[in-house]
């Protein structure tokens, strides 16, 4: 297998077909996907059960205790077979050749770096329906979409290559043992804010790695809805942040340490 693709889920079954679907029209099938589930819903193991997967698939769950996506994705990449692991949101659907793109680029040293369009709630309740739709008219008087520039593929942009600033944790992927390196993702983050993609980026980053853009290339439709963060989370993690880069805290603490072992 080329690569694990690790969705991040929690409670959207809707929402999760919609991605599983997008997944069955890649152009590249070579994975093993792994479902993070913050939580054990029984409404999403029903879901699953009866979802015919043409992957490997592994399904973890974990006690719903408030936010520790960084757990569940820990957890994950210790039970990932493959040494390329690309992260999604289960709430984010894919363009046909995202995997494929993922893939081609794929290096150590190297974090590969996507965006996303936001989709306005008509869109994603079409999408989530399973109903045909036609993005354009929409995206191009906008009408509630945003980011609406990453909503378009593009072949030439693997030459042109806009930049990408920072990582969005929906739309990355990395070399298992980088990650391993600076021990995962930090767990010391507790609420859903600034956390597992700022995070790890720097810390990969100060630890020798580089960003790649995936711009135009793995594209992705983020389906719509209300924001589950806010500005005082946002500024607890912040603050976490920039004390662990003031230690130069670059091996976390609480990390991928606690599942896996090395010799």
């Amino acid at each position: 297998m080329k690569a694990t693709l690790i969705i991040s889920i929690y409670k959207n079954t809707l929402a999760l077909k919609a991605v599983l679907d997008s997944l069955k029209r890649q152009t590249e099938q070579d994975i093993e996907v792994i479902l993070s589930e913050d939580g054990d819903d029984a409404q999403m193991a029903a879901f699953i059960s009866e979802y015919v997967f043409p992957w490997p698939m592994q399904h973890l769950t974990q006690a719903d205790e408030g936010w520790r996506k960084e757990r569940a994705l820990n957890r994950a990449v210790a039970a990932a077979k493959n040494d390329w692991l690309i992260f999604i949101d289960g709430d984010c659907v894919l363009h046909p050749r995202f995997i494929e793109y993922h893939c081609r680029y794929k290096q150590r040293g190297i974090l590969l770096a996507g965006k996303r369009v936001k989709l306005n709630p008509d869109l994603s309740e079409q999408m989530m329906q399973g109903e045909p739709i036609n993005l354009f008219p929409y995206l191009f008087a906008r009408r509630g979409c945003r980011y609406v520039e990453e909503a378009f593929f593009c072949s030439w942009a693997q030459w042109a290559r806009r930049k990408v600033k920072h990582l969005v944790g929906s739309n990355m992927s990395m070399s298992r043992e980088d990650l391993i390196a600076v021990n995962g993702f930090d767990e010391h983050y507790t609420l859903p804010a600034t956390g597992e993609d700022f995070d790890i980026e720097w810390r990969m980053i100060a630890n020798g790695c580089r960003i790649v853009s995936l711009r135009n290339l793995a594209v992705q439709y983020h389906l719509y809805h209300k924001e589950n963060w806010n500005k005082e989370a946002q500024a607890v993690n912040m603050r976490y942040c920039l004390e662990q880069q003031a230690k130069n805290a670059i091996i976390c603490r609480k990390g991928i340490n606690q599942y896996i072992c090395r010799n």
